[in-house]
């Protein structure tokens, strides 16, 4: 596919202008007919908050737009602070494919999963603005999701897990198995935007008031709502190349790239502690468990595991030096 002459699409919204409310996205119009939807390719919804950021999250739009797998490019600004002149900006600089700037109607976390009638595929991609990879990985990714699209895929994985002691549900990363897919690179399909946004009666009402309370855990909803619904766990998947610019372990290119603002997940004690509630609440409210185990992950190549000395060096065989 060769995209047209680069096109900006931009809707700055006004909080006092008349944005669509979760209830009117709720309405049978926002419910997606899968029969409407093109399977050959993506959208991609970045999820940006931090004016810092903006030149990194300019760099990664334009990466996804000019991917022929990838159909839309939505980013979802959540900061209501944010001056409309910066927005505006930033709307002249997104020049590459068809991206669409848009201002949320608040700085909820739920609403990265809107239902959103602009969306064309069955797939999206939810992502952060601080997080880069390879095309050929994330269009590896796709094909995987497309074999399973009833599971979540993604790149960063957690798990869930029991404290005992205490008897409460805790957030934690086990080395040989995982029950949930973090939104830093997340694919799944599009009718779970409905699901999570207006589906599961109170009891999903009052999980995502969970999310609003904590801000925070809206990732766990999500694989709460999917695994619940496909009695499956995630997808892991290996990338040739992925940078999380946001990682507190990178030692280059925050000060050049304006990475200053210290994100949730960088507090890791406190962190876990609330995200383990996050999750004790959320199995109180659905009186249920639904996180499912996966083990192993997804490689595009296998490559030769034995050994060879080559130029003094003792490399993968298979490989040239």
């Amino acid at each position: 596919m060769k995209f047209k002459s680069p096109t900006i699409f931009f809707f700055l919204l006004s909080f006092s202008a008349a944005v669509s409310s979760t209830a009117d996205r709720c309405a049978a119009e926002f419910r997606p007919d899968r029969r409407n939807l093109r399977s050959d390719q993506i959208t991609v919804l970045i999820n940006g908050y931090y004016e810092s950021r903006i030149p990194l999250l300019q760099s990664i739009a334009s990466t996804y737009a000019a991917s022929p797998f990838v159909r839309a490019v939505l980013v979802l600004w959540g900061n209501p602070s944010t001056p409309r002149e910066t927005l505006t900006q930033l709307a002249r600089n997104l020049t590459a494919g068809p991206i669409s700037l848009i201002r949320q109607s608040s700085n909820s976390l739920n609403a990265r999963f809107l239902p959103r009638r602009s969306i064309e595929t069955g797939a999206v991609l939810i992502c952060d603005d601080d997080v880069e990879i390879d095309t050929k990985s994330l269009e590896f990714a796709f094909r995987i999701w497309g074999r399973n699209p009833e599971r979540l895929v993604g790149f960063f994985v957690r798990s869930h897990d029991i404290d005992l002691s205490k008897r409460e549900w805790i957030y934690t990363v086990h080395p040989d198995k995982y029950s949930i897919v973090l939104t830093k690179l997340m694919i799944l399909k599009t009718e779970y935007l409905f699901e999570y946004s207006c589906g599961g009666g109170e009891a999903m009402a009052d999980m995502r008031r969970v999310v609003d309370r904590a801000r925070n855990c809206e990732d766990i909803l999500m694989n709460f709502v999917v695994a619940d619904m496909s009695n499956a766990g995630p997808i892991l998947v290996a990338a040739q190349r992925i940078r999380d610019w946001g990682d507190p372990r990178n030692d280059d290119g925050h000060e050049r790239l304006g990475l200053t603002e210290v994100g949730l997940s960088n507090r890791k004690g406190q962190h876990r502690k609330r995200r383990g509630r996050c999750i004790t609440e959320f199995h109180r409210l659905l009186g249920r468990m639904p996180l499912r185990y996966s083990y192993g992950k997804f490689v595009n190549s296998v490559g030769e595991q034995g050994l060879c000395r080559k130029g003094g060096k003792l490399v993968p065989c298979d490989q040239n030096i």
